[in-house]
Order: C-alpha cells, then structure tokens, then sequence
C-alpha cells in the first residue's frame, strides 16, 4: 500500500493566477464516499479524463481529486503554449522521428479542448497566434531550426522562415538570428483554462479540491486515504505528474525539473508604440533548457520563462525566486533596452515531468488501475489527450488513438540516486554548455 510522502507545496506566486478574478474552490473530501471511477489529479490529464469517464458513462459516480486548487498546481504555471506539432525541448530532436504520432495526438487533445472552451464560454484568452521556433546562433539554426523545417516539409505542414530583421521587426526585439513561424499553436492563459474546466465538469463528476492523497491500496476495489476521510472505488486513474513515482508505478523513471517564469506588468501605450505595436506572439528557443521562452499577451504583458534545472525535490524557495527575478529583469532588458522601466510582476516556479528518452508514462498498470504522467513540457495537449485515453481504456472503449500512445514507447529505467543527481546534473551542464550560444 503505497505511503505518500512528498505533497505538492506551491505558493501563491502564479502571475496567471494573481491576475484573474477570484474564485472559491470546491471543498475538500469529508466523510467515507464510494464511487466507480477515482481520479487522482486535477490538471489537464484529470480533468480530461474524468470528462471522458462521464461521457463514456453517464450513470457511474466519479469523483476527482486534487492536492491545491484548480489552476494553482503545475498545470496553471506553464507557459500557456497548446502545441500541436512535433517540439524539442532540449537539443534532442528525437520527437521528430515520432513526428506522425505526435501531430494525431496532440491535435485530438486540443480539438477537444476546443469544443470544451466553446460548449461552457471558458474565457482564458485562447487565441491561434501560432509560435516563432527561434535561434540566436549559427549553431541553433543549423542544429534545430533547420531539422524542423525538414519535418515540416515531410509532414506537408506550412510554415514562415523568419530572418533576423523580419524577426526584429514581428516580435519588437532584434535579439533572434532566425526563426520558424507555425499558424496552429494556441496561447492562453493556462490557470485561466484549468480553472474553467474544473468549474464546468459534468454533473456526475465530483471535484474535490485542497484534498491530497495520504495513502492508496490497489485491489479489487481501490481504497483512498485523504485527511478527511477515504474514497473507495472500483478503478482508479492517476494523473499525478512528477509525484507519479509515490504511486508504485515507473520507479526510477521520471524526472523532476524546476522551471520559473515572471510576467511583466502591463505597457502602456507608449511603451506598446515603442516595440511597434506588435501583435501578440509566443516564442520558444532552439533549447528551452538554455534559452528564454516568451511571450507577448493580449494584455499587453511580457512573459519570461528562464532557469530551468533539476528539481528532484519538486520545492523552490522564496529567496532562490527573488534572485531569479532579478536575473529575468536582466535578460528582459537586454532584449528591449527600449522598456527600461517595465518591472516583473510576478516571479513563480512550475514543476516539469521528463522521461530520459522523452516518452510518456501511460497505460494499464493493473486491471483496474490506469495511469497518464510525464508529459515532457508540453502538458497541455498531450495531457489532455493521454487522460482522455486513459478514461476510454478505463471503459473498454476502442479508441484507434491509444496505439499512437503506445508507439511512443515507455519511460526507460534511471540509475539510484546519488548516480542520477551526479548524471543529471553533469549532462545538464553539458546541456547549457553545449546551447550557451542561445541565451
């Protein structure tokens, strides 16, 4: 029975979060309740999946639960980046060879999504803005832009290749060399978005949120423990993220990384004129681990995502937060030297789940327990989808798209600790090493 140890423990940092309206969260588990499917995980994946156990069966009692509020954990600090197609988060390229695969799943997942943002009004800024792919070097254009422009073309995708002075002039800085505009990402406001599916699940769908998992029994009727009280059911699907591990399923498997952002406040007018009046835009680097993501919202607000690094202890502190801001204001200011006085809001720390050979942890585990983690930075569209997969497994539903999860294969085995601290972190020295050219 495993024991869980390590709770989430976010803060209230999240610029997303501090600028929208209030919200009450639903109350927390009391009492003994017994359901037909649990759900463990309140993110993109468990509120896919518990969607889909809904629509699958709309007589069985669901019930969902999660450690924090909805859009406050991991799932509401990303970038707000809804990606579709094939997309390197290190140097590796090896999604690429997956690229067919990866293209199905991730438009399922946001095409689902959509309908869900436009059946329940979900306000979350969700716009096609597409995404610039971009390079400040030589060698991030010949190692990484120019393989993605041979995918493309393979996959019959269209796209814009941006150089330098399109670029400067597009995005409102002329720190990029060169860049690959695709048409289909969506940008949104990521807390915004879970918010509103938490708030619009199906009627036979019970959210509980503020109740972290203390203890769970497999069998044939699962048994959940949570400090108010315990949750029996007949199947269970995790979709737990980094603290998938705590479960009893893919030890030894998953990475933890830390990632932090900071959002700007908004421009005004005349700081707006100064970077052209630009339309909103996202960008993601040639080497997330080394380079800068960012955006431009339609609020007008600069996001800055910045200092990545291994985080096997899912915690970040207020003080290490403070420097980092600090730095992202530096790197702001080197990108537009012309918005001398715009300060960062807010500075948070989300949490990303990585596979060594950048595979998803999905499947069966046992016969009535189900499993959807490990997204590998980009949790958005391949969250949803693997969760809505797990719920169709969950119901004996055939869904042709559960093979194209399979395909992508499964997390390979990590060595112990203290070995996998020191062979982390010295290849993702060589990471940072090898990309430096890309800050």
């Amino acid at each position: 029975m495993p024991r869980i140890r390590l709770l989430p423990a976010d803060d209230n940092t999240n610029g997303w979060s501090r600028i929208l309206a209030p919200r009450t969260p639903k109350p927390p588990l009391k009492g003994n309740v017994k359901a037909d499917f649990a759900v463990i995980g309140a993110g993109y994946a468990g509120l896919a999946a518990a969607r889909r156990l809904a629509e699958n069966r709309p007589d069985a009692s669901i019930v969902l639960l999660d450690a924090q509020t909805a859009g406050e954990g991991t799932s509401g600090r990303n970038a707000g980046f809804a990606i579709d197609l094939p997309h390197n988060v290190s140097s590796s390229l090896e999604e690429l060879a997956k690229s067919h695969s990866y293209r199905a799943l991730s438009r399922a997942g946001l095409d689902y999504l959509s309908r869900q943002i436009a059946q329940h009004g979900i306000l979350c800024d969700w716009h096609k803005h597409g995404k610039f792919h971009t390079a400040v070097s030589d060698r991030g254009i010949r190692e990484v832009l120019e393989p993605t422009v041979k995918e493309l073309e393979r996959l019959n995708e269209p796209y814009v290749w941006y150089d330098a002075p399109a670029l400067a002039k597009r995005l409102g800085t002329s720190h990029f060399k060169a860049g690959i505009y695709t048409h289909s990402t969506i940008l949104l406001n990521p807390a915004a978005l879970v918010r509103g599916l938490a708030d619009s699940l199906p009627a036979n769908v019970t959210l509980h949120e503020n109740t972290p998992v203390q203890d769970i029994a497999y069998g044939d009727r699962i048994a959940i423990t949570v400090p108010g009280g315990h949750v029996t059911a007949s199947s269970v699907i995790l979709t737990v993220g980094g603290f998938g591990e705590q479960f009893g399923f893919f030890r030894r498997c998953l990475l933890n990384f830390a990632a932090h952002a900071s959002l700007s406040r908004q421009l005004t007018d005349e700081e707006y004129d100064a970077i052209g009046r630009v339309e909103p835009w996202g960008l993601t680097p040639a080497n997330a681990f080394a380079g800068i993501t960012m955006r431009l919202t339609s609020d007008r607000r600069i996001l800055m995502r910045q200092n990545v690094h291994f985080c096997p202890s899912l915690r970040q502190s207020d003080q290490r937060r403070a420097k980092i801001k600090q730095e992202h204001k530096r790197l702001f200011d080197e990108r537009f030297p012309m918005l001398p006085k715009v300060e960062m809001e807010s500075t948070w720390t989300g949490y990303i789940c990585l596979s060594r050979n950048g595979t998803p942890a999905f499947g069966q585990m046992a016969r009535n327990v189900f499993m959807s983690v490990c997204q590998n930075g980009v949790g958005i569209a391949k969250g949803t989808i693997s969760g809505l997969l797990a719920a169709d497994m969950a119901c004996g539903v055939d869904n042709p798209l559960i093979e194209d999860m399979y395909k992508l294969g499964s997390p390979t085995r990590l060595p112990p600790r203290p070995f996998l601290d020191i062979g982390v972190r010295a290849r993702f020295a060589w990471e940072l090493w090898r990309a430096r050219d890309e800050v």
